[in-house]
């Protein structure tokens, strides 16, 4: 058995990183489950409900747990002091505990997993002495065990949900076991016991993503937190790598290429290397090499202000967060600047970062939060954002309680749109075809990609089929950023290209700007000045298109919508197709 001692957490830095010069990024729907998988996991969750399945859940009922880990983030003591005045609030929507908790009805999915995940535990207890938060936590935990420790249900009993329990039951221990009521302990201790069992047998049902990477990762924490479970270690943990595996790319990127889970896998991971830590133990060395390359892939979606880029539904998660969970992780690495399939390019030099979409939208993503985002990009000066995409509501703050209201339907779906990333749009239609049911249709199914680094630069070329078929058109986008990172050319093209003969049709390139920055027309029409508030001033340039200047919203980290503006260049395009040349050019 592993002892505690220094982790190999290095590993092959450049594994999974593609090698200068062309690449093909296709469409990948090798981790999708087969129609054979599908139909058995929907059998295996059916057959939970079956006094059969009861009868294996059942076990020695455990004393004790073997250790009571540290969690390694912070709770919201805004969020915990709500709680503790009779009040759960989880973004636009609270529930009030006059009444039991459990049963959970009338309120979001989200939500739904938020109360059963008992993720809250983390916000009640910053949010007091322990003597008086442990009485709060023990009463929900109590009405939960009353409703759900025995009825198996599928919201309270989906594998992801109980991962996340198991992992938040142990770090809080001391606030749902502290009960001198020896039949609560034995029920709880049994319930978590029974929940492990259930996850040994369902966390390989779940699809490939990051639910069935939690689902496994607390089934490993019941292995380490239980007496008499050490023996199944090492099975267990085969099966947690399996799912990491099916979860990430080789370069380390998660299979929904949002970066908002990617974040969510790096913080669930060192809550688990905690649990590992309170045994004295560490994990299997290619599990925390796997977490590297999601450290890697992690920071090379951060721009210059340390937080996430918006791309995939997600919004722009600050750098306290972001810096939190690589902290906890134990990883220290570079970012990745050259992805594969997880898709997004990092160029920096001096001050300047872009980050750039260079992949087809995913195949396995959150459902309705799939974006059209191909050739997009975000840019930052410093720790200043200037152009941004309009992001999503994927993470925003769950303490708002009242103080805002969700994002209207029409709202969401447009913030998948094409037009609300910083890219061209042809013919005022979406690269990726976004469906009503949340799906995404044809489009993008390959990136080309060639990419060097020299002395004067780097420079990305890449280019994307997602109107070829529709439209004949192939649309090619060059970015060139100067070393010392205070000039980016680019040269947007539309290419005559597939079965489809091309025609005249009208093209627009977006460029959304964040809500610091202030717009000021050039005289000559071609130009604009764009400065940062307290910030530096950049210069921009174009040709072959009319320059324009449009409203536009921005998603901030909280999930608040804010007026911004937007800079636009259109025009036709013939039939042979056209070149727009632009420039950013920082004035100091």
């Amino acid at each position: 058995m592993r002892e505690k001692g220094d982790p190999d957490l290095n590993g092959d830095e450049n594994s999974g990183e593609p090698k200068p010069g062309k690449w093909l990024i296709r469409v990948n729907s090798d981790k999708q489950p087969s129609l054979t998988e599908r139909i058995v996991n929907r059998l295996s969750r059916l057959s939970w409900h079956t006094p059969f399945y009861a009868l294996r859940l059942r076990g020695r009922p455990p004393l004790r747990l073997m250790a009571v880990p540290r969690d390694p983030f912070s709770g919201n003591a805004e969020a915990g002091n709500a709680i503790r005045h009779g009040e759960i609030r989880f973004f636009h929507e609270k529930i009030k505990l006059d009444h039991p908790l459990f049963p959970v009805t009338g309120i979001s999915p989200e939500f739904t997993d938020y109360l059963h995940s008992f993720i809250w535990l983390r916000d009640l207890a910053a949010a007091g002495n322990r003597q008086e938060v442990a009485k709060i936590a023990e009463k929900l935990t109590r009405n939960w065990l009353e409703v759900h420790a025995d009825e198996i249900d599928d919201k309270a009993w989906q594998p992801d949900i109980w991962g996340r329990r198991i992992l938040f039951w142990g770090a809080y221990a001391p606030l749902i076991l502290s009960s001198t009521d020896l039949v609560y302990r034995s029920k709880l201790l049994n319930s978590l016991a029974r929940g492990g069992r259930h996850l040994s047998r369902s966390a390989d049902k779940m699809p490939n993503g990051l639910n069935r990477a939690i689902a496994w990762m607390g089934l490993v924490a019941a292995t380490l937190l239980l007496p008499d479970e050490k023996t199944f270690l090492q099975r267990h943990e085969q099966g947690l790598l399996k799912a990491l595996n099916r979860c990430l790319f080789e370069d380390g990127g998660i299979i929904s290429r949002t970066p908002y889970d990617q974040l969510e896998l790096v913080e669930y991971s060192a809550m688990l290397l905690a649990v590992y830590h309170s045994r004295d133990m560490q994990p299997n060395t290619m599990i925390t090499r796997m977490m590297a390359r999601a450290v890697r892939a992690l920071l090379g979606v951060t721009l210059g202000d340390g937080g996430l880029a918006s791309f995939q539904g997600g919004v722009p998660v600050d750098k306290k967060r972001v810096d939190a969970a690589i902290y906890a992780a134990g990883i220290r690495s570079r970012p990745l600047s050259r992805a594969g399939e997880w898709g997004y390019q990092r160029l920096s030099h001096g001050q300047t970062t872009l980050v750039i979409d260079t992949a087809p939208p995913p195949v396995i993503h959150r459902a309705g939060l799939a974006s059209a985002s191909t050739l997009a990009f975000e840019m930052s000066d410093g720790a200043d954002r200037l152009i941004v995409n309009c992001g999503g509501v994927l993470g925003s703050d769950l303490d708002q309680g009242d103080t805002s209201e969700a994002l209207p339907p029409e709202l969401s779906q447009l913030l998948r749109a094409t037009a609300a990333h910083s890219t061209l749009v042809l013919k005022d239609s979406n690269s990726t075809a976004l469906m009503e049911d949340g799906s995404l249709g044809r489009g993008v199914s390959e990136v080309e990609l060639d990419r060097h680094e020299g002395q004067n630069g780097s420079l990305l070329e890449a280019s994307h089929d997602g109107y070829m078929r529709r439209f004949g058109f192939i649309h090619r986008r060059k970015l060139a950023l100067s070393a010392n990172g205070w000039e980016l050319r680019g040269e947007d093209i539309l290419l005559p290209a597939g079965r489809r003969r091309a025609s005249e049709m009208p093209f627009i390139l977006r460029f959304h700007l964040a809500p610091w920055v202030e717009v000021t027309n050039t005289a000559d029409g071609m130009g604009a000045l764009l400065r940062i508030e307290r910030g530096a001033l950049w210069q921009f340039r174009c040709r072959g298109g009319k320059l324009g200047c449009e409203p536009s919203i921005w998603i901030d980290p909280t999930g608040w919508p804010r007026l911004t503006n937007q800079i636009t260049i259109s025009g036709l395009t013939p039939a042979g197709g056209c070149n727009i040349d632009w420039v950013l050019k920082r004035a100091g």
